[in-house]
Parts: structure tokens; sequence; C-alpha cells
């Protein structure tokens, strides 16, 4: 990922702590929650493209499950954000470590 996008992470992470009003404590447990209803978001996004809820049937696309899956992306980046202010360099950091586990 490039500095810009942690920019703009960083812009959103202020823009929910300016809008929120919450202490800081709550709004690292709101954003833990709100990664796993992003989660819960995909899910349903897959369900419904694959047509598996009899009640709803076929009620999304594989194009919806993509969009549903950046929201987690994001929702992630914005709580490791909130989490450190090192946010891009922990997530270098993390993907250097599983990448050199993993492709070795």
């Amino acid at each position: 990922m490039n500095d810009s996008t942690w920019t703009t992470v960083d812009q959103l992470k202020q823009w929910l702590d300016d809008k929120d009003g919450v202490a800081p404590e709550t709004a690292r447990l709101m954003r833990i929650l709100k990664l796993q209803e992003e989660l819960g978001e995909v899910a349903e996004a897959v369900m419904g493209a694959m047509g598996t809820n009899p009640r709803k049937g076929a009620s999304h696309t594989w194009d919806d499950v993509e969009s549903e899956v950046c929201d987690v992306i994001l929702s992630g980046m914005v709580l490791l954000a909130t989490l450190t202010p090192d946010a891009g360099k922990k997530f270098d950091e993390r993907l250097s470590i599983i990448a050199e586990r993993s492709l070795a």
C-alpha cells in the first residue's frame, strides 16, 4: 500500500473520532465490533450471491461480495490506525513476516 492510502485511512479515523464523541477505549471497542459487522455483511452477500437463503434467494452478486470484502479491509485498516499511530508500519511489518513464512 502506498502512503496516500494510509493518509486517507488516518483522515477517516480522525473523522470518526470527531463524529462519534466517545472515549478512546470505547472507540476501539466499537471499531472491533464494526469489523465483525462488516464480516457478517460479507457472509450475507455470499449467501445472496449463491442463492442459499430460501427466504431471500439470489439477493446479491459477486460484485456485492467484492465490495463487502473491501469494507472489511477498510474497517480493519481504520481499526489498526485506532490501535496504533504507526498503522502503516505495523501492517508492512506483519505482511513481511507472513510473506516470508508463507512464500519461503
